[in-house]
């Protein structure tokens, strides 16, 4: 049957930035198809809550507190899942991000800030996980890019070139390591999640240009991307990798509805 291909049954994942928004749809969907959760966030206590979704689906959950640009966080959450499960067969690289900002009001911290928090995180976070996927039966990588990777607006040049950087460090890990881990990226358009809609909310008329510019005409649901990420962790997408699947409404060119202040 089809549809067994996207079930993972007893696959353990961990999920960065799993306490809410994309990371806890992404969890919860994975949860749904069969997953024991790994869940790492700065926030304990919005993770106990997803832990407890997550149970409720009757799959396990192990909470583990983890500021992604701490090298020694990344360790503790890749000790603490092979320490519970034994095993680690998907990776989600979710944490991420970067405020809007003026070119030339952004500064040096600023910009390797954005790549420590979107890039080397990632890549450290998957050199640790790799070795253990590769103990088993391998494994899949999923990393969370933006559509900014490739769009262009102004106040977005640490955010949109740390996101393009994943995306590039998602083909080259892929082609590196086929066939026994694969690697994808997801790059997401607007998605309503925590941090989203309560700033659009207090911008007039924000959230409608935001609409207007999508194609779709709709903001996007974690749900809209814990599907595509399904697809790309489990067998259904066992001969995809080295992508990055636009999910994002159909946007072609910025949508983004506020002007950066140049200064």
């Amino acid at each position: 049957m089809i549809l067994d291909r996207f079930r993972i049954p007893d696959r353990v994942a961990l999920v960065t930035g799993a306490s809410k928004g994309i990371g806890r749809g992404i969890a919860l969907g994975f949860a749904e198809a069969g997953a024991d959760l790994v869940l790492a966030s700065r926030s304990a206590d919005d993770l106990e809550k997803v832990a407890a979704s997550v149970r409720a689906l009757g799959r396990r959950a192990l909470v583990v507190p983890c500021d992604v640009n701490r090298r020694e966080d990344l360790e503790r959450a890749a000790d603490a899942a092979w320490k519970e499960f034994g095993r680690i067969d998907l990776l989600v690289n979710n944490a991420g991000g970067s405020p809007p900002r003026a070119a030339l009001r952004t500064s040096e911290k600023m910009f390797e800030s954005a790549l420590r928090f979107n890039v080397t995180s990632a890549f450290l976070l998957s050199r640790l996980v790799i070795p253990r996927m590769l103990e088993g039966e391998g494994g899949a990588i999923l990393n969370i890019s933006s559509g900014m990777s490739w769009l262009v607006d102004k106040g977005f040049v640490a955010y949109g070139t740390a996101k393009a950087a994943l995306s590039h460090m998602t083909r080259l890990l892929a082609y590196e390591l086929a066939p026994r881990v694969r690697v994808n990226a997801i790059a997401v358009g607007a998605i309503g999640t925590d941090a989203l809609l309560p700033f659009l909310d207090a911008m007039p008329d924000a959230r409608s240009k935001l609409e207007s510019g999508t194609p779709m005409q709709r903001i996007g649901t974690p749900e809209d991307i814990a599907a595509a990420a399904l697809y790309l962790c489990s067998p259904a997408g066992g001969w995809v990798t080295g992508k990055i699947f636009e999910v994002d409404g159909g946007t072609v060119a910025s949508n983004w509805p506020l002007e950066v202040p140049a200064g």
